[in-house]
């Protein structure tokens, strides 16, 4: 995994050569990006010399050795790309406003604009600076929009003064990557099946019944779980997105085919998690030549598909079995329904009205339903991250 550490220009900069040495030590790959302030405090020789790789100082290239180009002129859409993790220490307060506000006044700041990775930043700075009003709404600004922060340490500081501001320990840094990106191996010799994506039921050669899923949820499911040290199989709908690294993919277009992969490799799976969204209803009769418009209207006679959750419920032996539920109202009340009626162990609920929680977003804001009566809401969070957090929750249950 990949990821890009930001170093911004407070005296703590020093500390994130060791930081680099223990990122690496978790197998990551680490480019630095450094703001000129950075770089009156410690050189950008130093990452170069620790990463291997070339440090990240300027938003266009400068000098003759480093003509400006096309490949120059984007490259911060190309390290937004790549990476899986944007995380930043030391953060000063003027990188915190500037992230909150919007400002792309340098490589970093529209590095933080333009990724869909998830975002850490470790804030360093004087105690009076950290505890000003503007600090803390900047602080807020950016929680609320789903910024993980590591709060600063308390003790003495580069100033002369004592209080919080300080970078916090390279350890408690580290451990919020692993965190955020589920570097963890805790569903060793574990199967997760997971379903994803929509089923699409033909109505003629041309057309077909679908819904809007993007399948999104399902894979983040999918590559959490491997992430964590499971064997994974995605039995997956038609979608557009890249097939995680290391599961075993079995590709279906209708509920029935859905119905009959899951079938066949449900015995295998310690854990079931059915993301997909699967139509509930299909045409009676599917037409073998496409049908012709006519003068009046049309009527499509619907029949419903299998309920695989349900047969799951039933069936389901040994294994945990996690449904969804997408609502557009009374979610609780439709989730804890859900639950009951199809027998799950857990189902997870959200609004896709809300924005950041519909369809085809790469964010997701759920409540986890468990036979126990918990009722646990997430904030918005990126899809893997609720994925993860999904994860914790069916490993407590195992």
């Amino acid at each position: 995994m990949k990821i890009a550490l930001g170093v911004t220009g407070g005296v703590a900069a020093y500390k994130a050569a060791e930081l680099v040495r223990r990122l690496q030590q978790e197998k990551l790959d680490v480019q630095v990006v450094m703001t000129r302030a950075a770089q009156e405090f410690i050189t950008p020789l130093t990452f170069a010399a620790l990463t291997g790789q070339k440090v990240i100082t300027e938003m266009f290239a400068r000098g003759d050795a480093a003509p400006a180009n096309v490949e120059s002129a984007i490259e911060h859409i190309a390290v937004a790309q790549r990476i899986d993790l944007l995380l930043v220490a030391p953060a000063t307060a003027d990188i915190l406003g500037q992230f909150a506000h919007g400002i792309a006044g340098d490589f970093l700041c529209t590095l933080y604009l333009a990724t869909k990775a998830p975002v850490i930043v470790a804030p360093a700075m004087n105690v009076n600076m950290w505890e000003h009003p503007a600090t803390q709404e900047n602080i807020a600004t950016l929680r609320a929009r789903g910024v993980h922060v590591v709060d600063p340490g308390e003790g003495y500081l580069a100033c002369g003064m004592t209080g919080a501001g300080r970078l916090a320990a390279n350890e408690a840094i580290v451990e919020k990557v692993r965190d955020v990106l589920g570097l963890r191996r805790d569903l060793e010799g574990r199967t997760v099946l997971v379903t994803a994506g929509p089923t699409r039921e033909d109505i003629d050669p041309v057309r077909f019944l679908t819904n809007r899923s993007s399948g999104k949820m399902g894979y983040a499911l999918a590559e959490a779980a491997g992430r964590r040290g499971a064997r994974v199989i995605l039995v997956s709908g038609p979608t557009d997105l890249t097939v995680p690294g290391g599961v075993d993919w079995i590709p279906v277009r209708t509920s029935d085919e859905m119905r009959a992969a899951v079938r066949d490799r449900a015995a295998e799976a310690d854990v079931i998690i059915m993301a997909a969204a699967v139509s509930d209803y299909r045409p009676a009769a599917s037409h073998t030549q496409k049908l012709k418009r006519g003068e009046g209207s049309l009527t499509l006679q619907l029949e419903p598909t299998p309920d695989i959750l349900a047969e799951l419920g039933r069936q389901k032996g040994r294994s945990i079995l996690v449904g969804f539920a997408a609502e557009t109202n009374q979610v609780a009340e439709n989730a804890r329904a859900k639950l009951a009626r199809k027998g799950a162990h857990m189902i997870v609920a959200n609004d896709v009205t809300q924005e950041g929680a519909g369809f085809d977003a790469d964010t997701n804001i759920v409540t986890l339903y468990l036979r126990d009566g918990r009722e646990i809401p997430l904030p918005k969070l990126t899809k893997f991250e609720v994925a993860n957090r999904i994860l914790d929750q069916v490993l407590g249950l195992m």
